[in-house]
């Protein structure tokens, strides 16, 4: 059974950092696309960055400069590096791990979540 499973959530004060990390259990996570997304009540979740097996990386406009994320192959994480933060990164962030190619109503494995709280 695969699981995704994320830690690092917290509360920080603005200009703190946290680092999130996502680990991945009955996949080889290299072979995926590592996605974290995140969601506030009443908005969709939306896409914070994301980091292909090819190592090709895009990120949201708002958090570029600040955020960082990466692959541990070894360790079969994608972690995600959050400098700067501000009140408006507060969200509840996920882990996805979605296969190279669409797969018809498939949208990808994901992690239960965890809460980041960003005070002003």
């Amino acid at each position: 059974q695969v699981q995704v499973v994320e830690s690092g959530g917290g509360l920080v004060q603005r200009g703190g950092s946290l680092r999130l990390s996502c680990k991945a259990i009955g996949i080889l996570f290299w072979a995926y696309i590592g996605n974290w997304y995140r969601q506030t009540p009443g908005k969709q979740r939306e896409l914070v960055a994301r980091i292909t097996s090819g190592g090709d990386i895009e990120y949201l406009d708002s958090v570029k400069g600040r955020f960082t994320i990466s692959r541990d192959n070894t360790k079969n994480t994608v972690d995600l590096q959050m400098d700067n933060l501000e009140p408006d990164d507060t969200a509840v962030y996920y882990c996805n791990a979605h296969p190279p190619r669409p797969v018809d109503g498939f949208s990808g494995y994901w992690g239960q979540g965890t809460q980041v709280t960003v005070s002003a």
